[in-house]
């Protein structure tokens, strides 16, 4: 799919605020407000949109205990342990992943217990053979 220059300037300014409204999306890429809502409403349609969410404010994002947890599966249930890790709450990102482990799991909780609880639920789920955890000490770029 051909993505325009005003289309990706359109993503940008909605990956800063989701909720800016279309007359103020369209006057700061200077187009017209149904010129900006056709935009917008083709990007939906061919799912380079797929939806819109909440962006956590630094401060409460700071308060989370956070960590990357590598993840080893037995052969043939990454499908099975992918649905199980989607259903674990504190699951923030899950990327497949060359090299030792298979999966690379992103796990946020309000403390080191229950980030501790989370990290051995996922352990538990049937087809993980192993998981290794860093917790993150600190964010040094984020975009």
């Amino acid at each position: 799919m051909e993505l325009t220059a005003k289309d990706r300037e359109l993503l940008a300014l909605l990956a800063e605020n989701a909720r800016m409204p279309v007359a103020t999306l369209a006057r700061r890429l200077s187009i017209s407000r149904t010129t900006a809502q056709a935009r917008l409403e083709r990007l939906e349609r061919l799912g380079v949109i797929a939806g819109y969410g909440v962006r956590l404010s630094d401060a409460y994002a700071s308060g989370l205990v956070r960590a990357h947890v590598l993840v080893t599966i037995a052969p043939k249930s990454l499908s099975e342990v992918v649905a199980s890790i989607a259903q674990v709450g504190a699951v923030t990102e899950l990327h497949s992943v060359s090299g030792a482990f298979d999966l690379i799991a992103i796990v946020a909780a309000p403390s080191i217990a229950e980030l501790d609880a989370h990290i051995d639920e996922i352990g538990r789920i049937g087809g993980v053979e192993r998981t290794q955890s860093s917790i993150i000490l600190s964010t040094r770029l984020r975009r």
